[in-house]
């Protein structure tokens, strides 16, 4: 047995070992084929192209990787299209997949489209395109698959992987003293995004804020996991800019360890935030995308949520503060951060509510996506 996989970026690469790993304890002597990240590759996938070629961003800034990317595609529908697999398992990256669900399916090949695309946020025609590419969605939100189920299209809820994988027993102050930080201090975890834009857009932001709040508190530290190599120097350059490098503590990854490790988290509007979530972190969010990208989305109404960052779709009330496009300022995000650090109380309750949150997402995912992936194959 064959099953094609394609996932774009790290967290789709996550997702896709994940699922990989359990449908290979179901399945044995199952092949894995596709796009894959290191991740894929080390639990056993086929690597036609790395996961990274998907990493694009924005509305108008990905124009540039059009043709790029309709060659990747062409070229997989055309392997698969000679030698079909049983079973085609999109992950994430919508725009790319969808489309190459559809021509698969239109070849007899069953699909399957993991982490439902954002319609319940922004062009919720999507669902529609999902319905024609997907012979099955396996959703990592509860609000999803009702959606789906509205519009009769097979939909699993298998709750959230990062929900089951990321440890519950951290201890602050043995994790401080690995950082080399006083167990004493306190500690701002600054996460600017895992992308090379996100970093020039987020970058001065987060340094200033770091500056405002440093020069109020000469005690505060603060943590900074760097999502990959290249991003390294560019975000010590804003920085040094900043005159705040001593205060920072960079490490090669390890985002997990040094969210756990914070009183607060300063942090890019998307995977991080959910992550900080589960470690019943409390967080300020900023994001900011182009400016023409901004205008696109104001001038068609795109956006169908009041809130951007996930947990606040996730609580019954938004615990935290957003600092979207022109509110993604030094000051404004600086604000927020030390209004947390100034109320225990507050991060207390916000802790105890995202502990809630944690059960509400950790049913073994993993496992559920692996037997919603056999079940399909095994109805042909």
């Amino acid at each position: 047995m064959r099953i094609g996989l394609v996932a774009g970026e790290a967290s789709g690469d996550a997702l896709g070992a994940g699922l990989i790993r359990a449908l290979a304890r179901r399945l044995p002597g199952v092949r894995f084929e596709g796009v894959a990240g290191p991740e894929m590759i080390a639990a056993g996938c086929d690597p036609w192209a790395e996961a990274e070629e998907l990493a694009v961003m924005g509305l108008i800034e990905p124009l540039r990787d059009i043709p790029r990317l309709l060659r990747l595609r062409r070229s997989l529908l055309a392997r698969w299209r000679a030698s079909p697999p049983d079973v085609f398992v999109g992950i994430d990256s919508p725009d790319f997949n969808l489309g190459l669900e559809k021509r698969l399916r239109r070849l007899g090949i069953r699909t399957v489209h993991y982490v439902s695309p954002t319609v319940w946020a922004w062009r919720p025609g999507r669902i529609e395109s999902v319905r024609k590419a997907a012979d099955r969605v396996l959703c990592i939100l509860p609000f999803e698959k009702p959606l789906y189920d509205r519009k009769g299209i097979d939909a699993v809820f298998v709750g959230h992987p990062r929900a089951d994988s990321l440890s519950t027993d951290h201890d602050p102050a043995i994790l401080r003293r690995e950082l080399r930080i006083d167990p004493g201090a306190r500690l701002v975890a600054v996460l600017p995004g895992s992308r090379s834009g996100e970093i020039a857009r987020l970058g001065p932001v987060f340094a200033g804020a770091a500056a405002r709040l440093a020069a109020t508190d000469p005690g505060l530290r603060f943590v900074l996991p760097i999502a990959s190599p290249r991003l390294r120097e560019p975000m010590l350059a804003h920085l040094a800019a900043e005159g705040v490098g001593d205060r920072f503590t960079a490490t090669d990854g390890g985002s997990e360890s040094a969210m756990a490790a914070a009183d607060v988290a300063m942090l890019a509007s998307g995977t991080a935030a959910l992550e900080a979530a589960l470690l019943c972190k409390p967080m300020v969010a900023a994001y900011k995308v182009s400016p023409f990208s901004a205008a696109i989305l104001r001038l068609f109404g795109l956006m169908k949520t009041d809130y951007v960052t996930m947990p606040n779709l996730l609580t019954e009330t938004p615990l935290v503060p957003e600092c979207i496009q022109e509110r993604a300022t030094p000051a404004l995000v600086a604000d927020e951060v030390a209004a947390l650090l100034g109320d225990p109380a507050r991060r207390e309750s916000i802790r105890r509510r995202f502990a809630k949150l944690r059960t509400e997402l950790a049913l073994n995912a993993d496992d559920r996506a692996a037997e919603a992936v056999a079940a399909l194959v095994g109805s042909l």
